[in-house]
């Protein structure tokens, strides 16, 4: 068992983990072996939120096989659930600490194997992960019969049936809020929309919510609707530069979210759906603002059979799971890392 632990304070936790264990500085994230670690930790007592994030990538980067946890000696991490949500088999916080002599070799192995139970899923070498079977699960979800869905001007208030749900936003690297005025930021949004409505007119599509940072549209539970649906957030997602400095008149990097997800609702027309209690609305919101990321397509593994055209399913990679749910997103696109 190889673990690795990065951390400023190497001497107060040396006698607390098994003797074999490596320590690495915080700075040393660079030119670590690619393979032959089991499991590493970062302390993140000394660092930010927003190093945390930082160091965990460039470190996951070079450590693409192994497990991960997160020592938090100071208790500094408001929720760590979402470092599981993310992936990570183990949290060793300030009550732990302080309530064990030893961290046992046996829990080390306990947790690498909950975090397969709970994801099981095979790695490849660009460190993107997908399941041991097919890119996209067959999950025996089948489309409605196509009359099921009466159309937008028929539908009755009240009415539950299955839809899908697509979850928009912009995303930069900083708040587009902080960035921008509160009537300019209102005046971007506007235009994403309108945006996004030219992109989804094919589709049946109709824009149900929208908080003024975030929007959910509503489409028929038909494979043609959704197909249109994921061929235009796909071409949206490719064209994120373009779109933006064009069509949004913003001249900072912007990349879109979309989150498709797929299941029961009660109708209400839009502009009146305040009391609207959905579990499909709770998880695609969730999914779309915590899990999901900027410049990628995500959808959950709860779509139909069928619902993403065959010839986009090798542009899907597995995602793990969120919230018990499986999840894909789009590969990352060739101008990426270049337009953050």
């Amino acid at each position: 068992m190889e673990i690795l632990i990065f951390t400023k304070n190497e001497t107060r936790l040396k006698n607390l983990f098994p003797k074999n264990t490596q320590f690495h500085s915080l700075a040393q994230v660079s030119n670590l072996p690619a393979s032959g670690i089991d499991l590493f930790y970062i302390d993140v007592s000394t660092l930010s939120p927003a190093d945390v994030k930082k160091t965990l990538t460039k470190i996951k980067k070079s450590l693409n096989n192994s497990d991960w946890g997160i020592i938090d000696p100071k208790g500094s991490i408001k929720d760590p659930a979402c470092f599981f949500f993310d992936g990570a088999s183990d949290y060793i916080g300030p009550a732990l600490l302080k309530s064990v002599e030893k961290i046992e070799i046996k829990r080390i192995k306990q947790a690498i194997s909950w975090r397969k139970e709970m994801a099981p899923e095979v790695k490849t070498k660009n460190s993107e992960t997908k399941p041991a079977s097919n890119v996209i699960n067959k999950n025996g979800i089948k489309f409605p019969p196509a009359n099921i869905f009466p159309g937008w001007k028929n539908i009755s208030s009240g009415k539950t049936m299955p839809f899908f749900l697509l979850y928009c936003s912009l995303q930069g690297d900083a708040s587009l809020e902080t960035r921008f005025d509160k009537n300019a930021h209102s005046q971007i949004q506007k235009r994403f929309v309108n945006t996004l409505n030219r992109y989804f007119e094919n589709s049946e599509a109709i824009k149900w919510m929208d908080s003024g940072k975030d929007c959910l549209y509503l489409i028929p539970p038909k494979a043609k609707c959704v197909e249109t649906i994921i061929e235009a957030c796909i071409r949206m997602t490719i064209n994120a530069p373009m779109i933006t400095i064009e069509t949004l008149g913003v001249t900072v990097p912007v990349n879109f979210v979309f989150t498709l997800h797929y299941g029961q609702l009660s109708y209400k027309a839009p502009g009146k759906t305040g009391t609207v209690v959905s579990d499909a609305v709770n998880a695609v919101f969730h999914m779309g603002s915590k899990k999901a990321e900027a410049g990628r397509v995500t959808v959950s593994g709860e779509i139909p059979d069928g619902s993403i055209p065959k010839s986009l399913e090798d542009c899907f990679v597995y995602a793990g799971t969120y919230e018990g749910r499986k999840i894909w997103h789009t590969k990352k696109f060739s101008y990426e890392k270049a337009w953050k």
